[in-house]
């Protein structure tokens, strides 16, 4: 029998189990049952590795006992789960089946469509999360900052996650990896490159990489080491590749981008978690096209954190920042401090996510109704006073 309450002689140690999984676990194995990390999910069934003696094994079991209405809390790559192997055999090819989750720490959630209120998670108990965008086409900044207010609210979701967990209450560290880099030309204009994302993302580590010519993979590797990433961006951003080298051995298919629009065909289709060789573990995902915004408030409060503290400046608390008398934001778009596309990007984003909440949170649509209703009798009034009396 494994030895539940230390964690650095349980055989599951290297996918990420610790004391604090330990002892949330431990009610769990007073009934027999054994916990596994989730490493796919596919059809109402996931592929867990669970220990065996002194190493892990891994087996199929059925999620049915813990399906729900819930998109959020359906089983998810990354997850620990409690496993009845003993009782739960639902065919020829199923060792068993989820009893429980256990509380997750961080977790990586987007809004599947603009139109619905309904977030879906694509990884759980992250570490690191590691956005992926290719320098063999123009850099989008905007889609960056997206990605990076998800990844900084990956904490702070309390439907989704144990507020009480062991976790840093940032949620996990993003890091911003630029791929393809041999592709980038003069080392000049590479570190121009890697300069302009910066901008986008102040404080997160960017590193620009070629799998190719192995070029700050090191840095990147020493990163990762320890912890459970997750690979994130769209197709053709040589993620597959990427984990292929960091991996070591080709697990997974790497098909050429298209040459009518420079798009990236899908080679992953399922989010699969592998150990690295020098320690930690690493889920890979297919191919991102749209990235919601889901209730990702604090994100985008750290991602626009320039903007954010200029705003505190401003001569009134609810400056909308479009000419009102004393704004500090303004003002550093004037004076070339702060980009008009920065700003842009940060209103937009604002504005994508309240929808999403308000959809949600009745209180919130009541006073955003409200406020607008508020703006349309301002704006009645301005053209009245400027149109002046009328005879």
């Amino acid at each position: 029998m494994f030895n539940l309450t230390s964690s650095a002689a349980h055989p599951l140690s290297a996918y990420g189990w610790d004391q604090g999984f330990a002892e949330s676990f431990v009610p769990f194995a007073e009934q027999g049952f054994l916990p596994g990390r989730i490493v796919r999910v596919d059809r109402g069934r996931v592929d867990a590795v669970v220990p065996d003696g002194d190493g892990v094994r891994t087996v199929l079991a059925d999620t049915a006992p813990v399906a729900t209405g819930d998109p959020l809390r359906v089983p998810c790559t990354g997850d620990w789960a409690v496993l009845d192997l003993a009782n739960g055999r639902s065919g020829a090819h199923v060792d068993g089946v989820v009893r429980a989750l256990l509380p997750r720490r961080t977790a990586f959630v987007r809004s599947t469509s603009s139109k619905r209120a309904e977030g879906q998670v694509l990884a759980t108990n992250l570490d690191h999360i590691v956005i992926c965008v290719s320098l063999a086409e123009p850099l989008d900044l905007g889609r960056i900052e997206r990605f990076l207010a998800l990844a900084m609210s990956s904490g702070a979701d309390e439907g989704t996650l144990d507020t009480s967990a062991p976790s840093p209450a940032s949620g996990a560290q993003p890091v911003v990896v630029l791929t393809k880099a041999d592709l980038a030309g003069a080392p000049e204009g590479l570190a121009h490159l890697v300069a302009d994302v910066e901008s986008a993302a102040p404080g997160v580590p960017v590193l620009a990489v070629s799998s190719a010519t192995g070029d700050g993979l090191d840095v990147l590797r020493a990163v990762l080491a320890g912890g459970t990433s997750v690979l994130l961006g769209r197709s053709g951003a040589g993620k597959s590749t990427l984990v292929n080298v960091l991996v070591g051995e080709e697990v997974q298919l790497v098909q050429a981008i298209r040459d009518r629009d420079g798009k990236g065909r899908h080679t992953t289709t399922t989010r699969d978690l592998r150990p690295l060789p020098g320690g930690g573990v690493l889920i890979d995902t297919p191919g991102l096209r749209g990235v919601g915004m889901w209730d990702a408030h604090t994100g985008l409060a750290r991602t626009f954190s320039d903007v954010e503290e200029l705003a505190e400046e401003c001569r009134f608390h609810d400056c909308a920042h479009r000419g009102e008398p004393g704004c500090a934001v303004q003002e550093a778009v004037d004076s070339g401090e702060l980009s008009v596309r920065r700003l842009e990007s940060y209103r937009k984003l604002q504005r994508e996510n309240q929808r999403i909440v308000a959809k949600t949170d009745a209180r919130l649509r009541a006073e955003l109704r409200r406020d607008w209703k508020q703006k349309q009798a301002l704006g009645r009034h301005m053209m009245e006073r400027k149109r002046g009396p009328q005879r």
